[in-house]
């Protein structure tokens, strides 16, 4: 049984945590209840009065048959709140529209977790609409704009051995080919991203440096056929410009949260 600052886990909360993260992890794909107990390596009659347990509050949903399974909409309810209540997501919410406006493109703010940025808020291009949100969504560091320009905070020694997911054929996939990119983002001041994580699309990544190293970065997102090098020249300079201002507008007496 692992420990948290001395304090032992407490067995049951985990494996609810662990449930509800398999079950988001699966997308639109719900799962039976063999699959969720062999996921976690539990009895199935455990699992089903887990289950249970969490349909009746919310977590979970199951279909009308009462065999397939899924995320509930608290998780929703619980997820707004972190958004609605994070004093960084307050702040930069405002430059991500005047972002957009300047550039008529997607601008997007994310937050380093673990090995993958999570989405925190996104400006949509009026030219390029996608048809599923991206916020609250989960993207492999090494493979964006966004990732990059917060990996390139942290020293190489940091980055896992690889290799990595290869989520287009320019991913970069292996521990050296990354580094030296992240070696370039270092001295360029942000990232680039030349269709690593979709095919089509360049996107160009900001740390935002109001916490050490930077936990959050605002990226640019446009579509390959409509980049040209003056496109490309006045995205870094809006983009390096808000990122100033966010970072000067940055204020103390708000929580540090872990």
């Amino acid at each position: 049984m692992s420990e948290t600052a001395g304090v032992r886990e407490v067995k049951s909360a985990a494996r609810t945590v662990e449930l509800l993260e398999l079950l988001a992890a699966r997308g639109d794909r719900p799962a039976r209840l063999q699959e969720l107990a062999d996921g976690l390596g539990v009895p199935r009659s455990s699992m089903y009065a887990l289950l249970q347990t969490l349909i009746a509050r919310g977590w979970v949903r199951t279909d009308t048959t009462g065999s397939l399974y899924g995320i509930g909409i608290r998780t929703l309810l619980t997820g707004t709140s972190y958004l609605d209540s994070d004093p960084r997501v307050r702040l930069v919410r405002p430059y991500l529209d005047e972002a957009s406006e300047a550039l008529g493109e997607t601008i997007h703010l994310a937050r380093l977790d673990g090995p993958d940025v999570a989405y925190l808020a996104t400006r949509e291009s009026h030219e390029y609409l996608r048809t599923i949100s991206r916020v609250g969504r989960r993207l492999p560091a090494h493979a964006g704009a966004l990732g990059k320009a917060l990996l390139a905070e942290r020293p190489d020694a940091e980055l896992p051995e690889g290799p990595y997911e290869a989520l287009t054929p320019n991913t970069r996939a292996t521990r050296d080919a990354l580094a030296a990119d992240l070696a370039q983002v270092r001295a360029r001041g942000y990232s680039i991203d030349r269709e690593e994580g979709v095919l089509g699309i360049t996107g160009y990544g900001f740390a935002l440096r109001y916490d050490t190293p930077a936990q959050d970065a605002i990226s640019c997102s446009v579509p390959v056929a409509r980049l040209t090098p003056e496109h490309e020249g006045r995205i870094v300079a809006v983009m390096q410009e808000i990122r100033t201002r966010i970072e000067s507008a940055t204020t103390g007496g708000t929580v540090n949260w872990r």
